[in-house]
């Protein structure tokens, strides 16, 4: 897989530390929005629909830092809306990288080349620009809602990949995704020199103008089946083996909703990064009095009957993957292979 050695490593001790000291929950990745404003209307995204006085408000750096502080996690993914509008991005990222944090730093990329023009950034193997890449060029300009979008996010890709800057892509597949089509994209985007590639099936956010295209669980492992079977070893996924097995069908696991917990300018958004049901003052608070009981397949509960998204169960694969001798087995000849 595509995920550099020191980066993998910090990974495993980190996830190593929490199980010697028994922690049942923990956070693997912070997803940080310190804005929701976008420029960009997409389908599934119902970030932007929040009212004008709410898309006008910022987190500050220190409440970015603070966040990170509190959660403990190795890695940051900062995400929105569209966090190159953020007019602290620079100096958030520098004292992300200062802590020795790895970053994502999610981006449609209609701005990257201009922000990479202008300096802004310095190439760190702790960050990576993962672009969002919703498919070939017809599928990601009907995703986002704007044509021309996939070749302004190329060119980007390009520039930045020239600076020495890592970049990954990531992708969300709806039921209307075509298995040769996507096939042909992670050709492109290997072409394009991308570290790696991240892959979700989509959730149906409520707020969502479009609903009419989410996945339910069987559409989902029927999908992701026709994308990864016969999977080309060239092809490279910033993703845990475990978890591309899981969206084929492979896998029955429970969600980790802990795993990757968002913070915005709300708080600490109660259950996950998907579901909005209340939110905590502090990382302490939100794990020790969130029902987590009321939600995952277990639960029963119908909003999480269908998710099989990353931010859900990549957590949950990474544990499996040092839980027992059999997964981490899989998860290296996978790695090794190629194979899924």
């Amino acid at each position: 897989m595509a995920v550099p050695v020191a980066q993998a490593w910090t990974v495993t001790q980190h996830v190593m530390r929490q199980k010697i000291m028994r922690r049942k929950r923990y956070a693997l990745v912070l997803m940080l929005e310190p804005l929701f404003r976008c420029n960009l209307a997409c389908a599934g995204c119902g970030k932007i629909q929040y009212p004008a006085q709410i898309l006008k408000k910022n987190l500050s750096v220190a409440q970015c830092l603070h966040a990170m502080q509190e959660s403990g996690a190795p890695m940051v993914s900062i995400a929105g809306g569209e966090p190159l509008m953020y007019p602290h991005i620079a100096e958030l990222v520098r004292e992300l990288v200062k802590r020795r944090k790895y970053i994502y730093l999610c981006t449609n990329a209609l701005l990257l080349k201009e922000k990479l023009e202008q300096g802004l950034f310095t190439p760190s193997k702790y960050l990576s620009f993962s672009v969002h890449m919703d498919g070939p060029r017809e599928q990601h300009d009907a995703s986002v809602c704007r044509d021309g979008t996939y070749d302004v996010a190329v060119e980007a890709i390009k520039a930045a990949v020239s600076r020495g800057f890592r970049v990954t892509t990531n992708s969300t597949l709806f039921d209307n995704t075509q298995p040769l089509g996507m096939r042909r994209f992670f050709d492109d985007m290997m072409a394009l020199g991308v570290e790696g590639m991240m892959i979700s099936p989509g959730y149906s956010y409520s707020k969502a103008p479009d609903q009419e295209h989410f996945l339910q669980k069987q559409r989902t492992n029927e999908l992701f089946s026709s994308v990864l079977s016969n999977k080309k070893r060239a092809w490279q996924f910033n993703q845990s083996p475990l978890f591309l097995q899981f969206l084929m069908g492979k896998h029955n696991y429970e969600c980790t909703p802990w795993g990757m917990p968002l913070y915005n300018n709300f708080g600490w958004q109660r259950p996950c990064y998907l579901l909005q049901e209340g939110y905590a003052a502090t990382f302490k608070e939100l794990l020790e009095t969130t029902a987590w009981d009321s939600y995952g397949k277990a639960s029963g509960n119908p909003k999480c009957k269908d998710c099989m998204v990353h931010c859900g169960f990549e957590a949950t694969a990474v544990s499996k993957t040092f839980g027992s001798p059999v997964a981490f087995g899989k998860t290296v000849i996978a790695t090794i292979s190629g194979k899924l």
